[in-house]
């Protein structure tokens, strides 16, 4: 029967889905085809570029078809038209050569603006010399590597200037020559070395030893500007950008106008308006790391150079260049006291580009992604941080003295951080304040901080007193006990180690000054030992046999980050003590997941800390007697005769 013959319904669904998939592939491609084809269509695609026509004289000359309505250079009129007013700043600049032409280049170095014959340069100036270079073609790489003789001027603060001579194949090159022709060839001139602000050095000393004798011809060479130096780069990167088009002149960015090279004798189109200009060729500084650069001086005598030619994307030009240019421009202003925005001195730009240069592109991959989890765990720690102690009830298992002393420890790490500003970034100074002031507010909601008259016959009229908000339960007094225990053995431990550092820093390093020796001395036994502030909350865990009351999401949240901080070492820049304190808290979290592991935590009951979730009804401070329920428990627990906290899930009350 007919209906015998008829496929499956599961079969249909299948070739009906694959035809859909089919077809929705050819629409796919003839979607990108139909893209192409209109793309071509207004930014020309493969229409030619050069257009073959006679000149006034009837010489057959070769002119570029991308001028508009401006006449192509070689047909440029005689005249202006009637009435036309001869502009000095041209206001459109068309392209004097076709953007596929071939070109001969080269590059001489001197310490003169002014150039010099070509045949006179001696050899080892003569930087880069290529023929047949083609315009447009990205395949197109040329490189010349060398060694020169430094000038004794550039020496001396002045300017190494490259002299770059470029034609069309075949044209003379030098303007000195006869035959030179600016129609097919053109001259300038564009320094090889960089001014730059050089950053103070903070100058140390052994303060062990004598201070030097102050010179007194010093105040005669002290300056109030910045302190300008000559930097010279052994690489140097040129590119021919050939597809510029049309360019309205006055709106043209500083720092594309720069490369832009009009024709020298003044020619303009009828209007008198427009001109014509030569192929851009850009001397790219951006990846020219001041790290990387050589300090000119009388002793440097021979110095190495690298060129390498080829062409880059308009779009790509215009994005470099005028980030090279603001970066700069930044610094400079910096330099000579002036403000930017969102602080900083310049340099910003300057560390993100050394990160894509002296950093596995991987590593540099994975490090953008958890950049980003680095600030929401942060923001998060911070969070559940001041959540947990908003709705802490009482002072079980916190160590004040903890909390003080890591004010303390933060506070000497954000002034050595300022103190070494140079070497630090500001997310990193930004999220150490943020922790401070935490960590001051957490102390407030603890213990009461008051100023209190000093005893008789103390130096000081006044002093800060901490205390007690309320009267301490027999579990709250335990846990003081047990911090104290626990401080005394660490001071027992750390107070010999900074003392010894303290003594070794003096003897064997050198500082700016004593306050910047105590600064160092403090921030090097806090990243040595800092972590001994952490082993008293670890202690009273141990003793209480709980972890009930320590902030679980906000030590989740830091300990995580930890590890991001630990990758971060090794791409941000910091100082060499913080990166190695990134990794001494990685040992107190695997002590915390041990305590967690084993003090394990029943959620379904109310705690013997009186903690009994988010909607448990608060309970005023003013009666320490509500909580003799649970004091009960945890003194049994202190005396051994109590399971760990959980253990006992039969008798133990739900949470509403």
């Amino acid at each position: 029967m007919p209906e015998g013959n008829a496929p499956p319904a599961g079969d249909a669904r299948e070739e009906q889905g694959g035809q859909s998939i089919i077809t929705k592939l050819v629409q796919g491609v003839a979607i990108w085809f139909g893209m192409q084809l209109l793309m071509k269509q207004f930014t020309g695609g493969n229409k030619a570029q050069t257009a073959t026509t006679k000149d006034a004289a009837g010489n057959v000359v070769q002119v570029p078809t991308n001028t508009g309505d401006i006449p192509a250079y070689q047909l440029r009129p005689s005249s202006l038209d009637e009435g036309a007013v001869w502009n000095p700043i041209p206001q459109r600049l068309a392209p004097i050569w076709p953007s596929d032409s071939s070109v001969d280049i080269i590059v001489t170095l001197s310490s003169s603006f002014v150039p010099a014959q070509i045949s006179s340069v001696a050899e080892e100036y003569v930087a880069l010399k290529e023929t047949g270079f083609k315009l447009g073609n990205s395949s197109e790489n040329r490189v010349a590597e060398s060694t020169f003789t430094v000038p004794s001027p550039v020496q001396k603060n002045g300017t190494l200037w490259g002299h770059f001579y470029i034609g069309l194949t075949g044209a003379t090159l030098d303007p000195k020559e006869p035959g030179f022709n600016p129609a097919t060839a053109f001259h300038f001139v564009h320094p090889l070395t960089q001014y730059i602000p050089k950053k103070k050095e903070a100058k140390t000393r052994n303060l062990l030893e004598d201070k030097p004798a102050e010179v007194e011809e010093e105040p005669e060479e002290q300056t109030t500007g910045p302190i300008i130096a000559n930097y010279y780069h052994p690489n140097t990167s040129l590119s021919f950008i050939p597809d510029t088009g049309i360019l309205n002149f006055p709106q043209t960015h500083p720092a594309v106008r720069q490369f832009v090279h009009v024709e020298p004798l003044g020619a303009r189109d009828g209007s008198g308006q427009n001109s014509w200009y030569y192929p851009v060729l850009y001397v790219n500084t951006f990846w020219q790391m001041k790290s990387h650069m050589t300090l000119l001086n009388e002793t440097v005598k021979t110095l190495p150079l690298r060129v390498d030619l080829g062409n880059m994307r308009n779009w790509k030009f215009s994005i470099i260049s005028s980030i090279d240019f603001n970066s700069k421009q930044q610094a400079l202003q910096a330099a000579y006291g002036g403000p930017i925005a969102g602080g900083g001195d310049g340099s910003e730009i300057e560390i993100i580009k050394e990160m894509f240069l002296d950093t596995n592109p991987y590593l540099l991959g994975v490090t953008a992604v958890v950049s980003v989890a680095h600030l929401l765990l942060e923001m998060l720690a911070f969070g559940s941080d001041i959540a947990h102690y908003r709705k802490k009830k009482d002072n079980v298992g916190i160590s004040v003295r903890s909390i003080l002393a890591n004010v303390f420890m933060q506070a000497v790490i954000f002034l050595y951080l300022i103190d070494n500003s140079q070497n630090t970034s500001w997310m990193i100074l930004g999220s150490q304040g943020i922790g401070i002031l935490i960590e001051f507010w957490k102390v407030t909601t603890i213990v009461d901080v008051r100023v209190r008259p000093a005893p008789p016959g103390s130096l000081i009229p006044y002093r800060i007193a901490f205390e007690d908000k309320y009267k301490l339960s027999e579990t709250e007094e335990k846990t003081k006990e047990y911090d104290e225990i626990a401080f005394k053995y660490m001071y027992i431990a750390g107070v010999p180690l900074i003392i010894g550092y303290a003594i070794w820093s003096l003897v064997y390093e050198s500082h700016k000054s004593w306050y910047s020796y105590i600064l160092t001395t403090l921030v090097g036994s806090v990243y040595a030992y800092g972590f001994l502030m952490m082993v008293p909350s670890l202690y009273i865990n141990y003793r209480l046999k709980s972890v009930a009351h320590m902030p679980a999401k906000a030590m989740m949240y830091k300990f995580l980050n930890t590890f991001i901080d630990d990758l971060f070492a090794f791409t941000i820049k910091m100082p060499f003590l913080y990166r190695l304190a990134t990794f001494r808290d990685d040992i107190i979290f695997f002590i915390y997941l041990y305590q967690r592991w084993a003090y394990r935590i029943d959620y379904t009951r109310v705690n013997e800390f009186g903690q009994g979730g988010d909607e448990e009804p608060e309970k005023t401070k003013a009666e320490p007697k509500s909580i003799q329920e649970a004091d009960a428990t945890a003194a049994e627990k202190i005396e051994g005769t109590a399971k760990s906290s959980g253990a006992n899930t039969g008798a133990a009350k739900k949470r509403k």
